[in-house]
């Protein structure tokens, strides 16, 4: 049984085609697909967060068996693509674009949809820009929404905060207060930041 046969084993969902790769793009991933030594392989798409520039995107091949089991399966172009759950509501009508520069060249995304779309989602967005990022910028830091689950909001710190010695007080005592109390449903906030990576950890 091939890779691709076993997926459609796991069940993954098939969906309608949400995203648009263009000609160049196409032919920049079927360029990568070549070095995958013969092996069939699918695109994986997930956002991975949003930050002043909007989405954060991770691009890579994959091969079939590699796909999580909640991925949704989709077809773009005659090329199966998978992506990850919690993205999916945010990439349709999407178009995947491969952009040539004189520093060299990229894959770009032109998504029309809004950074988020559920009601809670957007209050802990308004809270994050209208109180706590006031509150962190004379750190140098910023603070992002990575997303909301189970009455979590989980979200990233960056800039000064990013390794941070005090981030901890920071988050317990100002920013999931503000949070807690101006978004009802949110019972915590979670820090889902890489703090070993900060390369300001003075504060």
């Amino acid at each position: 049984m091939s890779e691709r046969e076993q997926v459609e084993e796991r069940g993954f969902t098939a969906t309608y085609s949400m995203l648009e790769i263009t000609d160049k793009a196409r032919e920049m991933l079927d360029k990568f697909a070549e070095q995958a030594d013969g092996d069939e392989v699918a695109l994986k798409i997930v956002i991975l967060g949003r930050g002043p520039k909007g989405f954060q995107y991770d691009l890579q091949l994959i091969g079939f068996d590699d796909a999580q089991e909640d991925d949704i399966k989709t077809e773009a172009d005659g090329l199966t693509v998978f992506v990850g759950a919690r993205s999916a509501p945010y990439l349709d009508g999407t178009i995947l674009d491969y952009k040539e520069t004189l520093m060299g060249g990229g894959f770009s995304f032109e998504n029309p949809n809004p950074l988020w779309i559920d009601d809670v989602s957007k209050s802990v967005a308004e809270v994050i820009e209208s109180q706590v990022n006031p509150l962190v910028a004379s750190h140098g830091g910023h603070v992002d929404l990575v997303g909301v689950d189970d009455g979590k909001a989980m979200i990233a710190f960056g800039g000064g905060c990013q390794g941070c010695g005090m981030v901890d007080v920071t988050l317990k005592e100002g920013i999931e207060v503000m949070i807690t109390e101006g978004v009802p449903g949110i019972t915590a906030v979670v820090d889902m930041t890489d703090h070993d990576a900060g390369t300001n950890p003075f504060y």
